[in-house]
């Protein structure tokens, strides 16, 4: 019996370690499980909410008509979604379009730019390259920061003149990370991006991909290492009291087991903040972000919760400009943003970060006034 008992210990052991393979699992779900949140002591609880866009208006080798629609359907709807929202301070939701260098086209800047200069967002930096070097890297990213300055007016400045930006990677392949080494090429990749301005990257969560890291639902510091790939898998947390202590800051998403969705009737359904038309913004999945508790250590009642999609897939746009949109918002704002329990700020990418530093600098009260704490607005945008 004994023998019996053990071997079914020993297979049923087997099977869930295959299972947890066959979805990447085993990359992180030890930390997600030993994870213990911080506990928030006072109201309001204020959340920042940021959703931020792998934004390719190429996308399944559109023709440019094709890629004109998809930009002038966003341009068209977005202020008319965005327009019926507001957060705290009567502030419309804001969204990030992270646009790939190798897809750039003058005329979707310049419409995209127009569109953040009604208030509805931001535009950042988002890459798609493969068995790249160091150096074509470098040269990828400057010509592009300049194109976006010169021509666009879309990129601000650190305080010692160099251009200061966000990442998102493309395929989820930050610094090498994928095992089989495809999609991008680069070792210490986050010390190149550092190097060229770059201060945070907001590629995470990537689950079920390889590329995730074993941290989990974090704000923390990563350091490239010389020769090296994933050298974000680890890093150190962002903390009050402290100061930078990596290359960049690496800007996590939730990335949860959702119970109440099971494959198989067993396995929990990973909730990785993506947002498309199989899997629309709930309110179960919204009460999920916000239990992910991702905040500064030592300052729990800021909680961080950024969301991602590939905004110009055409099946996703009914979702992501249409109804759907409207019910996460209305969520949102009625069940956090009462001004006694919870109050909600709609943020970009640079204003998620810039509130992230000023909690790790100990500043206190309302989060929103920090929104240009260290990085000011692009020069195109301080107008508004």
């Amino acid at each position: 019996m004994l023998v019996v008992l053990i071997t079914l210990v020993v297979l049923g052991t087997l099977a869930l370690y295959l299972l947890l393979r066959q979805r990447n699992m085993h990359l992180w779900i030890a930390n997600y499980l030993l994870a213990r949140r911080q506990q928030v002591i006072g109201n309001p609880v204020h959340i920042m909410f940021c959703f931020v866009d792998h934004y390719e208006p190429q996308w399944g080798k559109a023709t440019v008509d094709q890629e004109r629609a998809r930009v002038a359907r966003w341009c068209r709807d977005y202020p008319l979604l965005a327009s019926r929202h507001a957060d705290a301070e009567g502030r419309p939701p804001q969204h990030t379009f992270f646009y790939p260098e190798e897809e750039y086209r003058q005329e979707h800047l310049e419409n995209l730019a127009e569109l953040c200069q009604q208030g509805y967002g931001e535009v950042e930096i988002h890459l798609h390259h493969d068995n790249d070097t160091a150096d074509g890297l470098r040269e990828k990213l400057s010509r592009f920061l300049r194109t976006l300055d010169e021509r666009h007016g879309l990129v601000p400045r650190h305080a010692d003149g160099r251009y200061a930006w966000s990442f998102i990677h493309g395929n989820w392949a930050l610094d090498n990370s994928r095992a089989d080494g495809r999609w991008c090429g680069v070792n210490n990749e986050l010390a190149i991006l550092a190097e060229q301005g770059c201060y945070a990257d907001f590629t995470l969560p990537s689950a079920p991909s390889d590329t995730q890291t074993a941290t989990v639902n974090s704000l923390y510091y990563a350091k490239g290492r010389d020769g090296q790939c994933k050298s974000h898998n680890h890093g150190v947390p962002v903390s009050v009291g402290e100061k930078l202590r990596g290359d960049l800051m690496i800007i996590q998403g939730p990335l949860m087991l959702n119970w109440k969705q099971r494959k198989w009737g067993m396995m929990p359904r990973i909730e990785n903040s993506d947002i498309r038309r199989s899997m629309p913004p709930t309110a179960e999945r919204v009460d999920l972000w916000v239990k992910a508790g991702i905040s500064v250590s030592g300052r729990p009642d800021w909680l961080f919760i950024k969301i991602h999609t590939h905004g110009t897939q055409d099946g996703d746009m009914d979702t992501l400009l249409g109804e759907p949109m409207h019910a996460m918002h209305d969520y949102l704002e009625s069940r956090y943003n009462d001004g006694k329990n919870y109050a909600l700020h709609y943020v970009t990418a640079r204003e998620m970060y810039n509130i992230a530093r000023a909690a790790e600098a100990g500043e206190q009260g309302n989060p929103s006034r920090f929104r240009d704490y260290v990085i000011a607005p692009p020069p195109r945008l301080a107008r508004r």
